[in-house]
C-alpha cells in the first residue's frame, strides 16, 4: 500500500509574529516545528506500512528550511521526502496550497491512501486536507480517531464528533484528515536518524510539478489578508480578590448596579 503524508513545518506557537508589510506569518529567525497534527497522520502511516506493507512518502510545501522536517518524519518511519518549493509559491492561501499540493501529489504518481493532520496551528482553517482531496477528485473523511479496518478496496474509520463519533466507510483510494486522539507518535530512533540524515530529499519547483502561475502563490489565492491589528480592550475590568465565597457576593453585588 503506498501511502501519502502531507506535513508542514510550522513556526512554534511561542514565537509568533506578522509581518507588518505583508499581513503574513513572518517565518524567517523563528524556531520551526512540525505541526503537531501531521506528527500523529505520520504515525498512522507507519503503523499501516508496518501492518499491510507498502511505502510511506512524505509531502511538504514550504521554503528550503521546510527540509528539516521532512527528515524528521524519515526518521519516524517514513520512506522518502518530497519538497515543493519555489518563491513563486509565497503567500498561498489554503486554495492556492491545496492546488500545489494536488499537482505535486499527482507528479508522484498513484497512491492508495493520503493522510493529512485536520488542522495546521499556524494558520487552524482545517481547510487544506479536504480541498486536496477535492483537487484529486478523491473522497475524504475529516477528524478520524480511529482506523479500524483496512484492506486494498476500501477503509473503515471512527470519525470524532462532538457528541461521540461516526463510523465510516470509503472506498480507496481516499483521503483522511486526523485528530491526535489517533495514535501516540513514537520517538525516532537511531537508526532512523542516521537514515534520515543519509536521505536524498526530492526538491521540486512550480515549473517541475506543472503548476499554472494564476493558481498559486499570493497572486494566485483568491483570499488575502487585508489587515491585522490587536482588538482594542473591551472596557473596565474587576478584579475580584478573597474566597470564592467573598468572590461571589463581590460579583452579585456588582451585577446588581446593571439591573
Amino acid at each position: 500500500m503506498n501511502i501519502l503524508v502531507c506535513i508542514k513545518q510550522v513556526p512554534d506557537t511561542k514565537d509568533v509574529r506578522l509581518d507588518p508589510v505583508t499581513n503574513t506569518m513572518a517565518r524567517e529567525g523563528v524556531e520551526s516545528i512540525m505541526n503537531p497534527f501531521d506528527r500523529h497522520a505520520l504515525e498512522e502511516a507507519v503503523r499501516i506500512k508496518e501492518e499491510n506493507g507498502g511505502t510511506v512518502t512524505v509531502l511538504s510545501m514550504g521554503p528550503p528550511q521546510a527540509e528539516a522536517v521532512l527528515r524528521e518524519a524519515i526518521s519516524c518511519g517514513a520512506d522518502e521526502g518530497v519538497l515543493v518549493s519555489d518563491r513563486a509559491f509565497a503567500g498561498a492561501d489554503t486554495w492556492a496550497t491545496s492546488y500545489t499540493l494536488g499537482m505535486a501529489a499527482r507528479s508522484q504518481g498513484e497512491f492508495d491512501l493520503i493522510l493529512c493532520g485536520k488542522q495546521a496551528i499556524d494558520g487552524d482553517t482545517a481547510q487544506v486536507g479536504p480541498g486536496l482531496a477535492c483537487q484529486l477528485n478523491m473522497p475524504y473523511i475529516t477528524c478520524v480517531q480511529k482506523v479500524r479496518e483496512l484492506d486494498d478496496d476500501f477503509i473503515l474509520v471512527e470519525r470524532m464528533m462532538d457528541d461521540g463519533y461516526d463510523v465510516v466507510r470509503l472506498p480507496l483510494p481516499s483521503l483522511l484528515t486526523v485528530v491526535k486522539d489517533i495514535n501516540e507518535p513514537r520517538v525516532p530512533s537511531l537508526k532512523g536518524k542516521i537514515k534520515a540524515k543519509k536521505a536524498d530529499i526530492k526538491v521540486l519547483s512550480a515549473s517541475d510539478i506543472d503548476a499554472e502561475e494564476k493558481y498559486i502563490g499570493l497572486s494566485g489565492s483568491p483570499t488575502q489578508v487585508v489587515k491585522v491589528f490587536t482588538p482594542k480592550p473591551r472596557g473596565d475590568r474587576t478584579v475580584f480578590n478573597g474566597s470564592p465565597e467573598e468572590q461571589v457576593t463581590q460579583l452579585v453585588k456588582e451585577l446588581k448596579g446593571y439591573l
